[in-house]
């Protein structure tokens, strides 16, 4: 019995170790995380770059964006950010390297970088691959795609999936579906609480006056 019970906690220690082997490569991708995030508009892309190697500094990161109009990028102490464009003067790509004398980002370390981007396009998901760039002259490519059946490759691209949105008639501006949805209801919960209100405001005013009368009687 006991070895039986050793071996099962022999199978459940490396199926964990697997597991934690599993998410702290994954961890170590380079990411993008964009809440609310959606077709034909505006979010705040913020990218999660950890350094893998044991020996050399993260010193730059390349971004491929999808065309946009507008990027906006966030300051970074030691670092500069440069925006390049194509002849139509959509945003292509944005390269943060670390200033001279800078660390960049060393071992065992990450940084973020952020950027407002839009209009996003108008499909279920947007890719951003990118190149890690390391001060031995190392450059990791993160631009592969998940396979059809999901397996993720050993270099993904960073990607974001996008929720349909709608144009609001009277501004123009494009305004995601489940906001929209969960402002409506809201509004309808506030009208059924302050008629509610109203309605034992009064209930609670006749008592009062009855009270009263009854009181003048006696």
């Amino acid at each position: 019995m006991h070895s039986s019970i050793s071996r099962a906690l022999a199978t459940t220690a490396s199926a964990a170790a697997l597991v934690l082997l599993a998410g702290g490569t994954a961890a170590a991708h380079v990411t993008v995380d964009a809440p609310g995030a959606a077709q034909g508009g505006y979010a705040v892309a913020t990218f999660r770059v950890p350094t893998e190697s044991d020996t050399a500094s993260t010193t730059a990161l390349t971004i491929t964006l999808p065309t946009l109009k507008s990027a906006r990028t966030e300051p970074i102490p030691g670092w500069s950010a440069r925006v390049e464009r194509n002849d139509k003067s959509e945003i292509t790509a944005i390269t943060w390297t670390a200033d001279p004398g800078a660390p960049g980002i060393a071992p065992g370390q990450f940084q973020r970088f952020a950027v407002s981007v839009g209009p996003l396009p108008k499909q279920d998901s947007v890719s951003f691959p990118a190149k890690q760039t390391y001060s031995d002259g190392k450059v990791v490519s993160w631009d592969q795609p998940v396979g059809k059946d999901g397996d993720e490759p050993e270099h993904p691209a960073p990607s974001v999936t996008l929720t349909a949105s709608h144009k609001n008639a009277a501004d123009g501006h494009m305004v995601d579906s489940g906001a929209a949805d969960h402002t409506a209801d809201t509004d309808d919960t506030a009208r059924w609480l302050g008629g509610i209100g109203l309605a034992l405001g009064v209930l609670a005013v006749a008592l009062g006056l009855g009270n009263v009368i009854r009181a003048r009687r006696s």
